[in-house]
Protein backbone atom coordinates (compact mmCIF):
# COMPACT_ATOMS: atom_id res chain seq x y z
CA UNK A 1 0.00 0.00 0.00
CA UNK A 2 1.91 3.13 -1.44
CA UNK A 3 0.23 5.76 0.31
CA UNK A 4 2.99 8.23 -0.97
CA UNK A 5 0.45 8.36 -4.46
CA UNK A 6 -2.51 9.66 -2.57
CA UNK A 7 -3.39 13.29 -3.84
CA UNK A 8 -6.79 13.46 -2.75
CA UNK A 9 -8.88 12.66 0.55
CA UNK A 10 -12.33 11.99 0.55
CA UNK A 11 -14.48 11.17 4.04
CA UNK A 12 -17.87 10.46 4.83
CA UNK A 13 -19.25 12.64 7.98
CA UNK A 14 -21.36 10.80 9.87
CA UNK A 15 -19.72 7.61 11.23
CA UNK A 16 -16.34 8.09 9.72
CA UNK A 17 -14.75 11.78 10.45
CA UNK A 18 -17.60 12.48 13.22
CA UNK A 19 -17.82 10.42 16.13
CA UNK A 20 -20.61 9.33 18.06
CA UNK A 21 -21.16 13.03 19.43
CA UNK A 22 -21.14 14.35 16.14
CA UNK A 23 -17.52 15.73 16.99
CA UNK A 24 -14.52 16.87 14.50
CA UNK A 25 -11.36 15.66 16.70
CA UNK A 26 -9.03 18.89 17.08
CA UNK A 27 -6.60 16.25 15.78
CA UNK A 28 -7.94 16.52 12.48
CA UNK A 29 -7.30 20.09 12.32
CA UNK A 30 -4.12 19.41 12.68
CA UNK A 31 -3.33 16.57 10.21
CA UNK A 32 -5.76 18.75 7.55
CA UNK A 33 -2.72 21.46 7.99
CA UNK A 34 -0.27 18.90 7.12
CA UNK A 35 -2.63 17.42 3.96
CA UNK A 36 -2.86 21.31 2.83
CA UNK A 37 1.19 21.78 2.96
CA UNK A 38 1.64 18.92 0.68
CA UNK A 39 -0.97 20.35 -1.48
CA UNK A 40 -3.05 17.19 -0.83
CA UNK A 41 -6.85 18.16 -1.54
CA UNK A 42 -9.67 17.39 0.87
CA UNK A 43 -13.27 16.62 0.05
CA UNK A 44 -15.63 16.17 2.83
CA UNK A 45 -19.10 13.84 1.00
CA UNK A 46 -21.71 13.82 3.12
CA UNK A 47 -25.52 13.05 2.88
CA UNK A 48 -25.66 16.33 5.03
CA UNK A 49 -27.02 19.35 4.08
CA UNK A 50 -23.86 21.91 2.73
CA UNK A 51 -24.45 24.48 5.51
CA UNK A 52 -24.34 21.61 8.00
CA UNK A 53 -21.04 20.13 6.00
CA UNK A 54 -19.30 23.60 6.29
CA UNK A 55 -20.72 24.70 10.17
CA UNK A 56 -18.76 21.36 11.23
CA UNK A 57 -15.34 22.24 9.09
CA UNK A 58 -15.73 25.97 9.90
CA UNK A 59 -12.09 27.10 10.31
CA UNK A 60 -10.94 25.26 6.98
CA UNK A 61 -13.99 25.88 5.15
CA UNK A 62 -12.47 27.54 2.48
CA UNK A 63 -10.01 24.94 1.42
CA UNK A 64 -11.83 21.98 1.11
CA UNK A 65 -14.34 20.57 -1.76
CA UNK A 66 -18.12 20.09 -0.46
CA UNK A 67 -19.98 17.04 -1.42
CA UNK A 68 -23.71 17.56 0.10
CA UNK A 69 -26.95 16.27 0.30
CA UNK A 70 -25.07 12.25 -1.04
CA UNK A 71 -23.61 13.79 -4.11
CA UNK A 72 -26.51 16.03 -5.51
CA UNK A 73 -24.61 19.02 -4.77
CA UNK A 74 -21.05 19.97 -4.78
CA UNK A 75 -19.50 23.20 -3.83
CA UNK A 76 -16.03 24.72 -2.90
CA UNK A 77 -16.21 28.17 -1.48
CA UNK A 78 -18.21 30.06 -3.70
CA UNK A 79 -17.84 27.96 -6.77
CA UNK A 80 -20.39 25.34 -7.67
CA UNK A 81 -19.42 22.96 -9.12
CA UNK A 82 -22.37 20.31 -9.88
CA UNK A 83 -26.03 20.14 -8.84
CA UNK A 84 -28.12 17.12 -10.09
CA UNK A 85 -31.72 17.69 -8.66
CA UNK A 86 -35.15 15.78 -9.23
CA UNK A 87 -37.94 16.68 -11.50
CA UNK A 88 -41.08 17.82 -10.16
CA UNK A 89 -42.87 14.95 -10.98
CA UNK A 90 -40.92 12.49 -9.19
CA UNK A 91 -40.61 14.27 -6.20
CA UNK A 92 -44.79 14.69 -6.30
CA UNK A 93 -44.97 11.09 -6.89
CA UNK A 94 -42.68 9.89 -4.69
CA UNK A 95 -44.08 12.52 -1.92
CA UNK A 96 -47.85 11.02 -2.49
CA UNK A 97 -46.29 7.24 -1.88
CA UNK A 98 -45.18 8.75 1.80
CA UNK A 99 -48.49 10.69 2.24
CA UNK A 100 -50.38 8.36 4.60
CA UNK A 101 -47.18 5.68 6.21
CA UNK A 102 -46.88 6.82 9.51
CA UNK A 103 -43.31 7.06 11.76
CA UNK A 104 -41.77 8.40 9.19
CA UNK A 105 -40.98 12.01 8.58
CA UNK A 106 -39.68 13.03 4.88
CA UNK A 107 -37.61 16.05 4.29
CA UNK A 108 -37.20 18.03 0.96
CA UNK A 109 -33.82 18.92 0.64
CA UNK A 110 -32.60 22.30 -1.41
CA UNK A 111 -29.53 23.68 -2.14
CA UNK A 112 -29.43 26.12 1.15
CA UNK A 113 -32.40 25.18 2.65
CA UNK A 114 -34.90 22.09 3.93
CA UNK A 115 -38.21 21.80 4.06
CA UNK A 116 -40.59 19.46 6.84
CA UNK A 117 -43.79 19.59 8.35
CA UNK A 118 -43.91 20.31 11.86
CA UNK A 119 -46.38 17.65 12.92
CA UNK A 120 -43.35 16.37 15.44
CA UNK A 121 -41.27 18.50 17.86
CA UNK A 122 -39.32 15.30 18.72
CA UNK A 123 -38.45 15.01 14.79
CA UNK A 124 -37.53 18.75 14.91
CA UNK A 125 -35.04 18.34 17.66
CA UNK A 126 -33.58 15.60 15.71
CA UNK A 127 -33.26 17.45 12.76
CA UNK A 128 -31.31 20.31 14.02
CA UNK A 129 -28.02 18.40 14.24
CA UNK A 130 -28.35 17.66 10.33
CA UNK A 131 -29.31 20.36 8.91
CA UNK A 132 -28.86 24.10 10.16
CA UNK A 133 -31.25 25.49 7.76
CA UNK A 134 -34.83 24.62 7.62
CA UNK A 135 -38.15 26.11 7.01
CA UNK A 136 -41.59 23.94 8.81
CA UNK A 137 -44.44 24.21 5.74
CA UNK A 138 -47.74 23.08 6.49
CA UNK A 139 -47.84 20.56 3.74
CA UNK A 140 -44.26 20.12 2.17
CA UNK A 141 -46.12 17.65 -0.86
CA UNK A 142 -47.00 21.34 -2.14
CA UNK A 143 -43.39 22.75 -2.31
CA UNK A 144 -42.55 23.44 -6.15
CA UNK A 145 -38.97 24.92 -5.82
CA UNK A 146 -35.87 23.04 -6.64
CA UNK A 147 -35.29 19.93 -4.44
CA UNK A 148 -32.04 17.35 -4.63
CA UNK A 149 -32.77 14.59 -2.59
CA UNK A 150 -35.62 13.67 -0.31
CA UNK A 151 -34.45 12.44 2.76
CA UNK A 152 -36.36 9.99 5.50
CA UNK A 153 -36.43 9.73 8.82
CA UNK A 154 -37.44 6.96 11.28
CA UNK A 155 -36.75 7.03 14.72
CA UNK A 156 -36.17 3.07 15.16
CA UNK A 157 -34.76 1.88 11.47
CA UNK A 158 -34.87 3.10 8.10
CA UNK A 159 -33.79 -0.44 6.91
CA UNK A 160 -36.41 -1.84 8.36
CA UNK A 161 -39.46 0.59 8.13
CA UNK A 162 -38.78 2.75 5.18
CA UNK A 163 -36.63 0.65 2.39
CA UNK A 164 -39.54 -1.98 1.84
CA UNK A 165 -41.67 1.30 1.08
CA UNK A 166 -39.78 2.79 -1.38
CA UNK A 167 -37.20 0.03 -3.23
CA UNK A 168 -39.34 0.05 -6.20
CA UNK A 169 -37.75 2.97 -7.27
CA UNK A 170 -34.90 1.48 -7.56
CA UNK A 171 -34.60 1.11 -11.38
CA UNK A 172 -35.08 4.83 -11.57
CA UNK A 173 -33.89 6.83 -8.70
CA UNK A 174 -30.70 5.78 -5.81
CA UNK A 175 -33.08 5.02 -2.89
CA UNK A 176 -29.66 4.40 -0.35
CA UNK A 177 -30.15 3.57 3.13
CA UNK A 178 -27.44 6.23 4.34
CA UNK A 179 -27.30 5.81 8.33
CA UNK A 180 -29.32 3.50 11.12
CA UNK A 181 -32.44 6.34 10.96
CA UNK A 182 -31.63 8.07 7.24
CA UNK A 183 -33.05 6.68 3.93
CA UNK A 184 -32.44 9.29 0.75
CA UNK A 185 -33.84 9.38 -2.64
CA UNK A 186 -32.24 11.16 -5.35
CA UNK A 187 -31.88 11.52 -8.92
CA UNK A 188 -29.93 8.41 -10.37
CA UNK A 189 -26.27 10.63 -11.13
CA UNK A 190 -27.25 11.98 -7.95
CA UNK A 191 -24.57 9.89 -5.62
CA UNK A 192 -20.92 10.45 -4.07
CA UNK A 193 -19.59 8.21 -6.94
CA UNK A 194 -20.35 10.38 -9.48
CA UNK A 195 -19.42 13.40 -7.61
CA UNK A 196 -16.28 12.38 -6.88
CA UNK A 197 -15.91 11.13 -10.60
CA UNK A 198 -16.29 15.31 -11.24
CA UNK A 199 -13.77 16.21 -9.02
CA UNK A 200 -11.34 13.67 -10.25
CA UNK A 201 -11.48 14.82 -13.90
CA UNK A 202 -11.68 18.73 -12.94
CA UNK A 203 -8.63 18.57 -10.78
CA UNK A 204 -6.93 15.22 -12.80
CA UNK A 205 -6.63 13.25 -10.18
CA UNK A 206 -7.05 9.33 -10.95
CA UNK A 207 -8.61 6.68 -8.45
CA UNK A 208 -4.92 5.62 -8.00
CA UNK A 209 -4.45 8.76 -6.41
CA UNK A 210 -7.53 8.84 -4.13
CA UNK A 211 -8.31 7.64 -0.48
CA UNK A 212 -12.03 7.12 0.60
CA UNK A 213 -13.50 6.74 3.54
CA UNK A 214 -16.91 5.54 4.17
CA UNK A 215 -19.08 3.11 7.04
CA UNK A 216 -22.63 3.70 5.15
CA UNK A 217 -24.73 2.26 2.27
CA UNK A 218 -24.55 5.87 0.47
CA UNK A 219 -20.68 5.75 0.64
CA UNK A 220 -20.22 2.31 -2.12
CA UNK A 221 -20.00 4.24 -5.24
CA UNK A 222 -17.40 6.90 -3.90
CA UNK A 223 -15.35 3.74 -2.30
CA UNK A 224 -15.61 2.05 -5.88
CA UNK A 225 -13.89 5.26 -7.03
CA UNK A 226 -10.71 4.96 -5.24
CA UNK A 227 -7.90 1.99 -4.70
CA UNK A 228 -7.75 3.32 -1.18
CA UNK A 229 -10.63 2.72 0.05
CA UNK A 230 -11.36 2.49 3.71
CA UNK A 231 -14.18 1.05 5.41
CA UNK A 232 -14.49 2.19 9.14
CA UNK A 233 -14.67 -0.87 11.98
CA UNK A 234 -18.21 0.41 12.58
CA UNK A 235 -19.14 0.42 8.85
CA UNK A 236 -22.38 -1.32 7.67
CA UNK A 237 -20.96 -5.36 6.30
CA UNK A 238 -22.05 -3.78 2.91
CA UNK A 239 -19.05 -1.41 2.96
CA UNK A 240 -16.92 -3.57 4.90
CA UNK A 241 -17.39 -6.11 2.06
CA UNK A 242 -16.76 -3.44 -0.87
CA UNK A 243 -13.68 -1.33 1.04
CA UNK A 244 -10.21 -2.37 -0.15
CA UNK A 245 -9.38 -1.67 3.29
CA UNK A 246 -10.07 -1.10 7.13
CA UNK A 247 -10.14 2.02 9.70
CA UNK A 248 -10.36 2.11 13.26
CA UNK A 249 -13.31 3.11 14.42
CA UNK A 250 -15.04 6.41 13.89
CA UNK A 251 -14.60 6.61 17.76
CA UNK A 252 -11.03 6.03 17.90
CA UNK A 253 -10.15 8.42 15.39
CA UNK A 254 -10.09 5.51 12.44
CA UNK A 255 -9.26 8.49 9.81
CA UNK A 256 -7.08 10.07 11.74
CA UNK A 257 -4.60 7.18 12.34
CA UNK A 258 -4.33 6.19 8.20
CA UNK A 259 -3.81 10.34 7.70
CA UNK A 260 -1.07 10.54 10.20
CA UNK A 261 0.54 6.81 8.42
CA UNK A 262 -0.05 8.55 4.71
CA UNK A 263 1.54 11.71 5.87
CA UNK A 264 4.82 9.67 7.49
CA UNK A 265 5.02 8.11 4.02
CA UNK A 266 5.19 11.66 2.03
Amino acid sequence: MDLSKVKMVVTDMDGTLLNSKHEVSSKFFKLFEELKKRDIKFVAASGRQYNSIVDKLDSIKEDIIVVAENGAFVKKQDQELLATPLDQTTIKNTMGLLRNVEGIHPVLCGKNNAYINGNSDDFVSKLREYYSEFSILNDIASFDGEVLKIAIYHFESSEKYIYPLVNHLESELKVKVSGENWLDISHMNANKGYALQHIQEKYGISRQETMVFGDYNNDLEMLAMADFSFAMANAHPNVIKAANYRADSNDNNGVEKILELMLSKT
